[in-house]
């Protein structure tokens, strides 16, 4: 299962947590890294999480806002209908994100990228344009950089 990382990360930003779901004797079927820092827009405070989770875990839908349990499922039928709102390159590899629609508050988008949904999730919802700057993810379970940066943990993480 792929840890994203936002690497390297947007100018002033942190990391400000670390989770996965999954059960205790079996590996993680989901994870998700907190970051905060400036929003793009305002300069205001922002928070974005990065999810990465098999089919059905409910995961990312949680942190979204959405019922259900697979953001991914819907998705499909968007793949098909209009071009990506956005892209990250996830793991050297460009990576299209469809927009889902989410709580006024937060941006949510959804991808696939290590062979699992990938799930983009940012409060405010003007945040979102964070992905507008070429955003380039690393999987720290292949490369942890030791320059990482660490804040307070997210309250997007303990809510």
């Amino acid at each position: 299962m792929p840890v994203w990382c936002p690497w390297p990360l947007p100018k002033a930003w942190v990391i400000t947590g670390a989770g996965w779901a999954g059960g205790e004797r079996e590996p993680a079927r989901a994870t998700v890294i907190a970051s905060s820092g400036p929003s793009p827009l305002t300069g205001g405070p922002a928070d974005l999480l990065l999810v990465a989770e098999a089919p059905g875990v409910g995961l990312a839908n949680r942190f979204a806002g959405v019922p259900g349990v697979d953001l991914g499922a819907a998705l499909t039928a968007a793949i098909a209908e209009r071009p990506a709102d956005a892209k990250v390159r996830a793991g050297g590899h460009l990576t299209p994100l469809w927009t889902v629609p989410s709580p006024e508050d937060r941006s949510a988008y959804v991808g696939e990228a290590g062979s699992v949904w990938l799930t983009v999730i940012a409060w405010p919802a003007t945040a979102g344009y964070l992905l507008a700057e070429d955003l380039v993810l690393c999987d720290l379970v292949d490369y942890f950089p030791a320059e990482l940066v660490y804040g307070a943990v997210s309250v997007r993480l303990t809510s």
